[in-house]
Formats: structure tokens, C-alpha cells, sequence
């Protein structure tokens, strides 16, 4: 029996990137922190296909207390772990946006 290829929609890996990412310590949601325009100007997950594999943006709210980096570096983790393991997809770039700290 061969393998044959798994098509996955973006719609699919851009909902599993945000319940990864907001499952992330340190994560109070996903989204933007400024005006409300901007939600609707640029998504919080942003998934696109590239020649090297799925290129994943997302937009986090950090909770008050945490390293932004430790925040950004644990997203991109769980992001990793759950494109790569779990949908078997090649993953060409994450690139993890702290965009405010709130509750």
C-alpha cells in the first residue's frame, strides 16, 4: 500500500495553529491588541503555501508577568509540534506576533 498525499485546507491548519498557540503558557488569546480595524484588516492566523512548505503568522496577547520571548518561543513550539506531528505538514516558517499584554 503506498502513501498518498494528505491535502489539508487552510482554513483547517490555521484552526489548529490558534487552539496550539492559545494553549501556549503565557497566551491570554489570539488577536490583535490595538483598535478593532485592524482584526479585520489582517487575521490573527495567517497560513500560507510556499515551495518549502506552509508559512503560519499568528497574533497572540501575552498575560502580564511572562517574557515576551519565552511567550513568542513557546508558541512557535506548539505551533511547530502540532503543523509538523500531528497534520504532517513540512513547516517553512513561523513567525509569532506579541501584539499587546492583557487579561
Amino acid at each position: 500500500m503506498t502513501d498518498t498525499p494528505l491535502s489539508v485546507a487552510h482554513a483547517v491548519v490555521a484552526r489548529m495553529v490558534r487552539r496550539s498557540a492559545v494553549a501556549a503558557p503565557g497566551v491570554v488569546r489570539i488577536g490583535r491588541g490595538g483598535p478593532s480595524i485592524l482584526a479585520r484588516l489582517e487575521p490573527a492566523v495567517s497560513v500560507r503555501t510556499r515551495a518549502d512548505g506552509i508559512a503560519v503568522r499568528v497574533v497572540v496577547i501575552a498575560r502580564p508577568g511572562h517574557d515576551l520571548r519565552v511567550v513568542a518561543r513557546d508558541v512557535r513550539t506548539a505551533v511547530s509540534a502540532t503543523v509538523e506531528r500531528l497534520l504532517g505538514l513540512d513547516l517553512a516558517d513561523v513567525t509569532v506576533v506579541v501584539d499587546g499584554v492583557g487579561e
